[in-house]
């Protein structure tokens, strides 16, 4: 049986965090473990509070978990302290887990920060050095390597920057910063664009649902850039025929 370990935050409506994850992963056929490292307060106009698991209780989960299940591929969501930041970290040197998959949450779509100070600088230093996939939007990247994006050539840079930290494979999207829907993945040999047509209106969860799918594809023995590819054709169709408009703001993406 094919498993992926989703470590992320729990949303109340479903459209992301935790469940999105779980939902994409029964998607594409994988077995969903997961383990909560935030609460939060939220609808689809936008989040209210966000409130960390205590370390030891995120502590617990992961011990008592991975003492008995070794998950195929390890996706990471929201991480708001530093203390689960490295708590994490740790857990996955100790089991030596493969394909991790880190989607740098830090603001929500509504322009919340989810994050604690110091919360990227220790994902830089503990968690990128293990990374098979980072997926982060232009505004993420432009935090990670301290540089403006706003061009083709500055995405390049970053992808750059991104992989000197360890990561192995960089895929910058293009859909929030720039007039496109076209994501640029690289691994250190060159850059491939994925492209898509660029969607109208504001949809909850995209991010998460597509680095669930890049963690259940690696999971499945699926290389690097056909998850990415696959998971862009499964988000893009979700945002065709599957969204719903439960509340009175974003649309959610009912996969």
């Amino acid at each position: 049986m094919t498993t992926a370990l989703t470590v992320a935050g729990f949303d109340p409506t479903g459209g992301a965090g935790l469940q999105a994850d779980i939902k994409a992963f029964h998607a594409h056929g994988v077995y969903a473990l997961s383990v909560v490292s935030s609460i939060t307060a939220q609808n689809t106009v936008g989040v209210s509070d966000v409130y960390a698991v205590e370390p030891h209780i995120f502590e617990k989960q992961l011990s008592v978990l991975l003492t008995d299940i070794t998950p195929d591929a390890v996706k990471t969501g929201l991480l708001s302290t530093v203390d689960i930041v490295e708590i994490l970290s740790r857990y996955i040197r100790k089991y030596n887990l493969k394909n991790l998959v880190i989607d740098p949450v830090t603001v929500s779509t509504s322009g919340k920060t989810l994050t604690e100070a110091g919360v990227f600088e220790a994902v830089k230093q503990t968690l990128l050095p293990l990374c098979t996939c980072f997926t982060p939007n232009i505004s993420e990247a432009a935090l990670y390597t301290g540089i403006e994006i706003k061009t083709t050539e500055d995405i390049e840079t970053a992808s750059g920057l991104l992989r000197e930290f360890g990561v192995k494979n960089v895929i910058i999207t293009g859909g929030q910063g720039l007039a496109s829907a076209t994501d640029t993945f690289y691994y250190g040999a060159e850059f491939i664009r994925m492209e898509a047509p660029l969607k109208l209106g504001t949809y909850h969860g995209t991010g998460c649902l597509y680095s669930a799918a890049i963690a259940a594809n690696l999971a499945k023995g699926i290389t690097a850039i056909e998850s990415a590819r696959l998971a862009k054709s499964f988000v893009t169709n979700a945002i065709d025929t599957l969204a719903i408009y439960p509340g009175g703001g974003m649309a959610i993406l009912n996969v």
